[in-house]
């Protein structure tokens, strides 16, 4: 149930879905494409190099819930931008594009631009459970692709 991000990366990361569903920056479905996503700072290496500072100094720790919290929680779909997790694995400059692999002998792949990847979502979460097609499903974040995502996706090769 984990997805790796490999490639042309200057730090290879693993992610782990299972854990997502308490994280901060979890979004509920039905709200994911009513919202844009924050506008990339690409330009200002500066605050990326700040933001990654404060990060190392204070690495983000959830909240705790209640149990009330928890209960509402596994009520919800969910899904997660995954626009941090491509900004920590660091995209070297002479990368592409993105393929998606879904599925494990890497036959079945899904080309998409690397501004694609950083603005999408991964879904997670349905009804507060796992996918059982997952270990996640692709959202492009205009919602085009809200009633037909990409599933099954198992890794996430930058090319």
């Amino acid at each position: 149930m984990i997805v790796p991000i490999t490639g042309k990366v200057n730090y290879s990361i693993t992610l782990d879905p299972t854990v997502w569903i308490f994280d901060d920056r979890k979004i509920k479905f039905e709200e994911a494409f009513n919202q844009p996503l924050p506008a990339s700072s690409k330009n200002n290496e500066l605050e990326e190099a700040s933001q990654r500072w404060e990060r190392a100094i204070n690495p983000p720790v959830n909240k705790g819930i209640t149990r009330l919290e928890g209960e509402e929680i596994l009520k919800h779909s969910y899904v997660m931008p995954i626009k941090d997790f491509i900004r920590n694995a660091e995209i070297q400059s002479d990368a592409v594009n993105a393929i998606l692999v879904i599925n494990d002998d890497q036959q079945d792949t899904i080309t998409i631009t690397l501004k694609e990847l950083e603005d999408s979502y991964l879904q997670f979460a349905m009804n507060g459970k796992p996918l059982k097609d997952g270990p996640v499903y692709f959202f492009y974040q205009d919602g085009s692709n809200k009633d037909n995502p990409i599933k099954n996706v198992k890794k996430i090769i930058i090319n």
